[in-house]
């Protein structure tokens, strides 16, 4: 539709009073929550997506988007609650133990928030155990890693291990600069994102 067309649009722009305008728009059009949160706000930010992906937007522009969906999501989560709509899965994310860098972990958040994905973000220094309590008391599918330090880093196979220990049915995912294939394998890692649109990619895939 016309409605949704340009709504997925003005994510892209990042227009964030269009995207507000035209999601109250389509609102009083009758239109259901769940189709303008997936064929509106979620479709922008898959072209978003996969223009950072192709190198032509970057951060900011990404950033700008997410705001805009943040914004008109703000419109639209009264009438999707009362349409009882169900999110992808949940996803505990947060910055392991000991690293205090969140730039990364942000960008990620919002992007699966923007690939319709309910995310629980624990923020930086997260410990092990809150790790698992979160993801014990959210019924979280995904949990989600981030580091920047490689001094940090080997807290990720804790919490992989102590997730396993208490018996939590949940796939984990790490990611961060100094963060490989290699490294996430070793550990016992479900899946790598080498950035933000690829941990959109390996949610989704990883919630199926």
């Amino acid at each position: 539709m016309a409605e949704l067309k340009a709504l997925s649009q003005a994510i892209v722009d990042g227009d964030r009073g269009r995207a507000v305008s035209l999601t109250k728009e389509a609102l009083a059009a009758g239109l259901d929550p769940r189709t303008i949160l997936n064929d509106g706000l979620i479709a922008g930010m898959n072209v978003i997506g996969q223009r950072f992906r192709n190198n032509e937007v970057y951060i900011p522009e990404v950033l700008v988007a997410s705001r805009a969906m943040k914004m008109a999501m703000e419109a639209l989560s009264p009438p999707l609650a009362e349409a009882k709509f169900q999110a992808a899965c949940k996803v505990v994310l947060g910055t392991v133990q000991g690293d205090l860098h969140d730039i990364g972990r942000k960008l990620v958040a919002m992007m699966l928030r923007g690939g319709g994905f309910e995310v629980i973000d624990l923020g930086v220094d997260v410990a092990t155990e809150t790790f698992v309590d979160s993801a014990k008391k959210s019924g979280a599918k995904i949990v989600a890693m981030s580091a920047l330090l490689t001094t940090t880093m080997p807290a990720m196979e804790r919490v992989i291990r102590a997730l396993k220990d208490a018996g939590c049915d949940v796939k984990t995912m790490v990611g961060g600069a100094p963060v490989t294939k290699a490294y996430a394998d070793r550990i016992g890692a479900d899946a790598y994102g080498e950035d933000a649109m690829v941990a959109v990619d390996l949610a989704r895939e990883l919630a199926k």
